[in-house]
């Protein structure tokens, strides 16, 4: 059995809980095994016709009063109870913030081994174990870890890593409910109150169009130009490692191994050279448009479209274009 853990957030699933299920599904053909979806938390057995339109060939809502609020003990137990009762070969949970503090706590408690921030999972065609491949010294190269003698064989990965199958509203499959036994004495922190983050900007795993900027970019000012291009373009705004180790971005609109991967339909790559770790994270792009000074810079060679010249007044001009073309639409309209 592979068995996902699917987040789910004031009674909505977070993406890469879909992501996963439809990895999941592709490596189940190599292993013959069921794809166990799991949600967590208290009334949300509504979330399991939805984890069945992607793939799960059955879904388990583990449900209590004391999961109404995320806590990590409770989620840990609750979590630890479904699987020694199901004993699954693998499980899949997501790379976010909440997947990060449960899988470590998880995998100690089931005596086994977890590979963190994977970027790639495959099965092994011999020995049939999962290959779970995850950056290494500071993203400068990639390392593939089994798990051969403890099951389940646990990874966490990140979120965009692999695309959403598609759903299928006729698929249906079997929803148990499992009830785990808890009580308030378990759970040590207790949560008085939620207070939502207020982001200034969008996560980037789910902008359609993104403007990137690199070291080339020179200032954190100048990214202020980035920023009104894709806003015109209706787009968000990224960054390449260095421009967030100077501090002119925040580490969560970092591209990349070690930042995220993203699957825009259109990436606009400003002032990046194209290092292997910014390459891995956002070449699923469906188009990509390279400005940098530096023809031969590897950015240039995968993008669709390469413009070799300054990109401030490249960008700048584009921005004129844009506001024009916009001037005349509202004309038309009025």
């Amino acid at each position: 059995m592979i068995m996902v853990y699917c987040e789910q957030r004031n009674g909505e699933l977070l993406n890469v809980g879909l992501e996963l299920i439809g990895k999941a599904a592709q490596l189940s053909k190599d292993l013959d095994r069921e794809v166990v979806a799991v949600v967590c938390g208290n009334k949300i057995t509504h979330l399991a016709e939805k984890l069945a339109n992607y793939g799960a060939t059955r879904v388990i809502a583990l449900q209590h009063p004391l999961l109404e609020k995320y806590t990590v003990d409770g989620y840990t137990e609750a979590l630890y109870q479904v699987v020694q009762s199901e004993n699954p070969d693998i499980l899949l949970i997501g790379a976010t913030l909440t997947g990060r503090e449960l899988g470590p706590r998880l995998a100690a408690r089931l005596k086994t081994g977890l590979t963190a921030d994977c970027t790639n999972l495959e099965i092994d065609p011999e020995s049939k174990l999962l290959l779970m491949t995850r950056p290494a010294f500071g993203g400068n190269l990639m390392a593939t870890i089994i798990c051969p003698n403890k099951k389940p064989q646990m990874a966490t990965i990140r979120p965009g890593v692999f695309p959403i199958p598609q759903a299928d509203t006729q698929r249906t499959s079997e929803v148990y409910v499992f009830t785990p036994k808890l009580r308030e004495e378990d759970i040590k922190v207790k949560v008085e109150q939620v207070i939502a983050k207020v982001r200034r900007h969008k996560d980037i795993s789910a902008e359609k169009i993104i403007v990137a900027g690199g070291r080339g970019v020179g200032s954190k000012e100048n990214f202020d130009l980035l920023e009104e291009l894709a806003e015109l373009l209706g787009g968000g705004i990224a960054g390449s490692r260095a421009a967030v180790d100077e501090g002119w971005l925040p580490k969560d609109l970092q591209v990349g191994q070690t930042g995220k991967v993203v699957r825009p339909k259109l990436y606009i790559a400003i002032g990046i050279s194209g290092a292997i770790q910014h390459l891995a994270g956002m070449q699923e792009s469906e188009y990509i448009i390279a400005i940098n000074k530096d023809p031969e810079a590897p950015i240039m060679k995968v993008a669709d479209l390469a413009i070799v010249g300054d990109w401030k007044p490249i960008v700048k001009r584009l921005i004129q274009q844009l506001k024009q073309n916009m001037a005349i639409q509202e004309e038309e309209i009025s």
